[in-house]
């Protein structure tokens, strides 16, 4: 009896555990790899961040950078909009997150293709006009894929809904440059909704790209 029990207890706890979309902060530090010879690595850093720090709830999500030149990125649900903070503008830009200027031909799966930070994770392999994109993730970050059905931008979707987890490494690579996102910090955590709203007052501008 005791151990029938215990073995219903477990099995509640693992279907809520695994039903309850991950909440919280990853951090990522991000490489590069030039393949353009007048560009070293280095250069490409300087312009493009390095360490993000990315926090999700529910269906929106931000990404804090160490870049000089963007900031952070927010993705509000309600608006279904991107936007985007620059170090030299007040106004915020955002992008209709509807719209996704890659294609995607074909979608490959592999499973436990690496580990990282102890999580076994699986692979998902986009192959795009612009390039491939590698993901690297864990069903323990579960989150529901569903909640972003309508944030086509960068391939975001796309990837949720094979993965419905959020990412522990990405792999950007075309003709220009190798980019490898890789988490080195996972702190699940309640996060206050106010993170993910618009500074008041905040001043807004569709981007022109």
């Amino acid at each position: 009896m005791k151990q029938t029990l215990i073995t219903f207890c477990l099995t509640v706890m693992y279907l809520f555990s695994f039903g309850q979309s991950f909440e919280g902060e990853i951090v990522y530090q991000t490489s590069f790899k030039s393949k353009i010879p007048d560009i070293t690595a280095k250069e490409f850093s300087s312009v493009m961040s390095v360490g993000k720090n990315f926090f999700i709830k529910d269906g929106d999500f931000k990404y804090e950078t160490d870049g000089a030149h963007e900031l952070w990125q927010l993705y509000i649900n309600a608006d279904n909009k991107l936007y985007h903070k620059y170090s030299n503008s007040e106004v915020l830009i955002w992008n209709d997150a509807s719209v996704n200027r890659e294609e995607v031909f074909s979608i490959e799966f592999h499973r436990d293709a690496a580990e990282i930070l102890g999580y076994k994770c699986d692979e998902i392999i986009l192959n795009c006009n612009i390039g491939i994109h590698k993901y690297y993730f864990s069903s323990k970050l579960h989150i529901d894929g569903k909640l972003f059905a309508n944030c086509l931008i960068g391939n975001w979707y796309a990837y949720l809904s094979e993965a419905n987890a959020v990412p522990l490494k990405i792999v950007f690579d075309n003709a220009q440059v190798s980019m490898e996102t890789v988490a080195i910090e996972v702190k699940p955590m309640s996060l206050d909704k106010s993170m993910f709203s618009l500074p008041e007052g905040a001043k807004t501008s569709k981007s022109s790209f």
